[in-house]
Parts: C-alpha cells; structure tokens; sequence
C-alpha cells in the first residue's frame, strides 16, 4: 500500500468516527438523568424538611418508574443543606451549578434564604422553584423571571385568616411573630387586611422575638400587659410550643381569641401532644381527614413507602417536583429559557388539587386549611376545617403589575 492509499484509508476511517461520534453523541445525552439541584435547611428545621424530603423523593421515583422525563431520562436530585443562612445557600446553589451541572434549583425554607436563592437564580439565568419560604416580595417587590413559589404566601395566609378573625367580637389585638422577613411581612398583611375589613380594630402590642431564641416568660408577660381581646401568633417550630406552655400556665389564652399561622400543621402539633391548644384559629394540615381522591391516593403512597403519615412539608416536597417534572415535560427540554415559559402558567393536580402557576406573578394556586384546634386521643389535630383555594386569596394581575419589577 502507497502513502496515498494510506491517506484516504486514515481520512475514511477519521470521517466513520466523526460520523459515529456525530450520532452517538446525542444518544448518549438523552440517556443521562436530568439533574436538579435541591437547597434547604435540614439541620435548622429537620421538623418540616425531613417530611419535605419524603415527599420529594416519592415524586421523584414516581417520575423514574412511569418511565422518567422526555423519552426516557430519569430524574435525579443533587440535594444540599444551606444551614439556613443565605450565604450558605448561595455557596451551595453556586457548587450545584457549576460542579454538579443540575438544570434547576428547587427548594429553600427559611423567606430570607429563599430571597438569597432568588437573585442568585436570576442573575444566573437557571430556573428555580421555591418551595416553602412563605415572603411576598419573592413573587412581588423581588420577583423575577426565573423564580417561581409553590406554597401559599403570607398575603394568602393571612387574608385566609383575616376573614374569620373579622368575624370575632375582639377589638384590641396583640402580635407576636419571629423578627425576620416572614414574620414582619406576615404581621403587617394581617394587620392591613383586619383593618379594611374592620376599621374599628386597633393592635395595642407586638413582640418581636429572633427566631428560635424566644424567651417565652417575659413575651407572655408583656402579652398580658397590654389586656388584648385576642392574639395573632407567627411563631413556629420550638418556640410555639414554648409560647403555648407558657402562655397556658400563665392564663394568657383564658378568654382571649388566639389566631395562629401555620399551627394547625402536623410538624408543629405533634411535638406538643397533650398540650396543644384548644381552639385557636389556624392554616394547618388535617392529613387524617382528606379524603379527597387526590390526596387519599397521596397519603396511602407516601404511608406504603415511610411507614408514616404524611406531614405539610411531605406535600411540598411532592409537589414541587411533581411540577418540575410536569414544566420538563411541557417544555419538551431541559433549556432554562424553555422551561421558565413552561412553568408560566403550568397546571397540574396536587394532594390538594388541581394548581397554576400564575403568569402574572409565578404565585402557585395552591391553598391551605384553615380551622380549629383540638386535641384527640392525646395529638393534637384540626377540627371545624374548610379548604382555602388559594385562588381566592391573591391580588389580580392589575395589582401585581404595579408590584413586580419590570
């Protein structure tokens, strides 16, 4: 064989393997798992992310054994802890992307943490699906192209609370709520909100305690002080079952009103057992008694898998995948762009029922129970409870406009 023929044999076998490599190449990349990069607080609040964790991952599997995403491709969740600091979830969020190569954010907890994780998602241009962080300016004064929030928002909780706190005699009211951007935002909504409705309120005191540091004694003690007719309570996690035991033992409650965000949830009752209040108006999460036919196929899903029952964040954490995967889905790719567009308006059935992701603002539909405490066989549970479509508690797209950024 002469040099030439050599060649054109060394050229014919360079143009087989780029052919084969032209072809395989895009093979290979629809076979790879689709990555999502998952940021929450795991040491700071294992009472709620531990269930959301649950959650996530049952959905996760449903996807992979329903034959995975676009054509085949299974889902799979590269998931760090933030600490619950904003400079951690960064730092993280920063790893995830550019190490782990993901092709979306989801998750965040504490408001300011999921605020941190917002701007990062949009100065990145990457989607990210907030899950719980419950602020306004998420969706509002800071929201973004790239950032979209599942639960219900403060504005939602509180206006879904407002409409029974209207209905009671109580004219003097007193606040007490962690001092971060939850609590204030939460605070003043509901102070808003009680006001149009009942312009002959007026709130005659306020405790800030920083989160997770409440010192039960002296915030009750000034509570009581003030002589108000009823109480609108944002505290969570430990230092709500502080405040009860206090306030309990200390007859704050006796004869006063106590509304509460988010006490009526499984993670925060459950601790306290015996001694949840009695009676306070709350959002919550009755899970034994949905009977829905969404939610029961959710609950008998996710007790087959756990051995457990489902809490409020076991909901979150399934939805909020559920919703990944159903934008991937609709966007027919894994393009940041594309899958922001899909997630604009996106509608999909959740434990709690059919959902949208609002175009307006990228505020999720979903709702929350709202009713009354009470204790049954030694738990603490809901009673009196009413679904609160979350639809119905939200500003029109006219009023969001002047809120959001251009």
């Amino acid at each position: 064989m002469n040099r030439r023929q050599t060649l054109s044999l060394l050229g014919t076998a360079a143009l087989i393997a780029a052919t084969q490599t032209a072809f395989t190449l895009p093979a290979f990349a629809q076979s790879q798992p689709i990555r999502i990069g998952e940021v929450n607080s795991y040491t700071g609040l294992p009472a709620f992310t531990i269930p959301y964790r649950q959650g996530w991952q049952l959905a996760v599997e449903e996807v992979n054994a329903a034959g995975g995403l676009l054509g085949g491709r299974t889902l799979e969740v590269v998931s760090r802890d933030d600490a619950g600091k904003p400079d951690d979830a960064v730092r993280v969020a920063q790893e995830l992307l550019s190490n782990e190569k993901v092709e979306l954010l989801a998750g965040t907890y504490f408001s300011h943490v999921g605020l941190a994780v917002a701007d990062f998602a949009a100065r990145n241009k990457v989607p990210f699906v907030a899950a719980e962080p419950l602020t306004d300016a998420i969706t509002w004064t800071k929201g973004n192209r790239y950032t979209f929030r599942l639960r219900p928002s403060t504005y939602m909780q509180a206006s879904m609370l407002v409409d029974e706190a209207a209905k009671l005699p109580a004219k003097r009211w007193a606040t007490v709520a962690p001092n971060y951007e939850y609590g204030q935002s939460a605070v003043a909504w509901f102070k808003q909100l009680l006001k149009e409705k009942r312009p002959d309120v007026e709130f005659v005191a306020e405790q800030w305690p920083a989160q997770g540091k409440l010192e039960a004694g002296p915030t009750v003690q000034a509570l009581a002080a003030a002589k108000p007719d009823a109480i609108f309570n944002v505290t969570f996690g430990a230092d709500l079952a502080k405040f009860v035991r206090e306030g309990e033992g200390r007859g704050l409650f006796r004869n006063r009103t106590v509304v509460s965000l988010l006490t009526g949830e499984p993670e925060y009752l459950e601790p306290m057992k015996d001694e949840s209040p009695e009676g306070w108006i709350v959002t919550g999460y009755p899970y034994e008694q949905i009977e829905t036919p969404e939610h029961k196929a959710f609950r008998d899903a996710y007790q087959k898998r756990f051995n457990d029952f489902p809490r409020q964040g076991s909901v979150v954490g399934y939805a909020t995948f559920k919703a990944i995967a159903a934008a991937i889905e609709k966007a027919g790719s894994t393009d940041p762009e594309k899958v922001v567009d899909a997630l604009s308006g996106l509608q999909l059935t959740s434990p709690f029922g059919p959902i949208t992701f609002r175009a307006s603002d990228h505020q999720a539909t979903m709702g929350a129970y709202v009713g009354k405490t009470t204790v049954k066989n030694g738990r603490g549970t809901m009673t009196e409870w009413r679904y609160a479509d979350g639809a119905n508690y939200l500003p029109s797209d006219e009023a969001v406009k002047k809120m959001r950024p251009e």
